[in-house]
């Protein structure tokens, strides 16, 4: 197995498992969590982009306005998904966390077909028909809309739509988001402190270690994302993108003992079935495409920037 695919597992195995990492900080308002992580970020992408030489590229964008305006509209939707998905996961619902992020393919071919105007092959919709219908027996067994499952899928494909002609890679891309959102994240900070309800310096040393580790923990998976993506076909990354919910799936089910009866059982299953109908689907359109020597009909694709978690 080469590097490519070992950096694509890795990304994707740590995405699964930061909901273990952002649970230890429950006693940290979800809010300020994630004004956190875009600080420490900020401060890890800095000696990072200069070894990378991403800086240079984000530099040209400052001088672009409606590309940065992009940056921003992007921006705002992955501190959005960040704040839904840390909500989630400290709340005690990592089970419908995970449910977002297997529906956020379907979300983004959805997305294509009513914004860029896009076509579904019929496997296509037959998948997302299947996975409403997946999705209505688990709203069935929480006896409520799973409302952070679909707020994160439908935060995470608009951010992939509004990414989807960006000028920069996925690293500089998310430096460039995080430096956007760094003055608000800083502000927020600050009035939470002087009103008395900072989490920094208050919950003890080990909370305060967490919460600068925010920044490596973001950073970490993004990085071998990055790595992955130059490496192997998209293809290959939309597969292994699953690898991601299903830990999350895991570590809630197994180690955090969320609740999980027989009938949300059947709503994932049939989720499950929707996602695989549409990853053979993928891997067959792409195929018949690489033997054509690629078409130039428009489809949506199942890859995405990853910036999220």
């Amino acid at each position: 197995m080469d590097i490519g695919h070992l950096c694509g597992i890795a990304a994707f195995v740590l995405w699964g498992l930061l909901p273990m990492y952002w649970k230890q900080l429950d006693a940290v308002p979800s809010l300020q969590l994630v004004a956190h992580r875009v600080v420490w970020s900020c401060l890890t992408f800095v000696p990072l982009l200069w070894w990378w030489g991403g800086w240079r590229q984000i530099a040209g964008v400052l001088q672009r306005p409606g590309v940065l305006t992009r940056h921003l509209a992007a921006a705002i939707l992955v501190s959005a998904n960040w704040l839904g998905f840390v909500w989630g996961v400290t709340h005690g619902r990592m089970i419908e966390c995970s449910l977002g992020y297997y529906l956020t393919p379907l979300a983004s071919v959805l997305l294509g077909v009513t914004l860029l105007g896009e076509r579904l092959r019929p496997a296509q919709w037959v998948a997302v028909g299947i996975a409403a219908v997946g999705v209505s027996g688990i709203a069935a067994g929480y006896h409520e809309f799973p409302w952070i499952a679909i707020f994160l899928a439908a935060t995470f494909s608009a951010y992939g739509l509004v990414k989807k002609k960006g000028a920069l890679a996925p690293l500089p891309s998310l430096a460039l988001e995080t430096v956007l959102l760094l003055l608000p994240a800083i502000g927020y900070l600050a009035a939470e402190h002087a009103a008395g309800r900072g989490g920094f310096g208050v919950h003890g040393a080990a909370t305060d270690m967490l919460l600068a580790l925010a920044g490596p923990a973001t950073v970490a998976p993004l990085f071998c994302f990055t790595v992955a993506v130059r490496r192997i076909p998209l293809s290959t990354v939309g597969l292994l993108q699953y690898i991601g919910p299903t830990l999350q799936f895991l570590v809630g089910a197994l180690i955090y003992g969320e609740p999980f009866d027989r009938t949300r059982l059947v709503g994932f299953m049939i989720v499950w079935g929707a996602l695989i109908l549409f990853g053979i689907d993928s891997l067959r359109h792409a195929a018949a495409r690489s033997r054509r020597g690629g078409d130039q009909d428009s489809q949506p694709s199942t890859g995405s920037d990853s910036g999220a978690k």
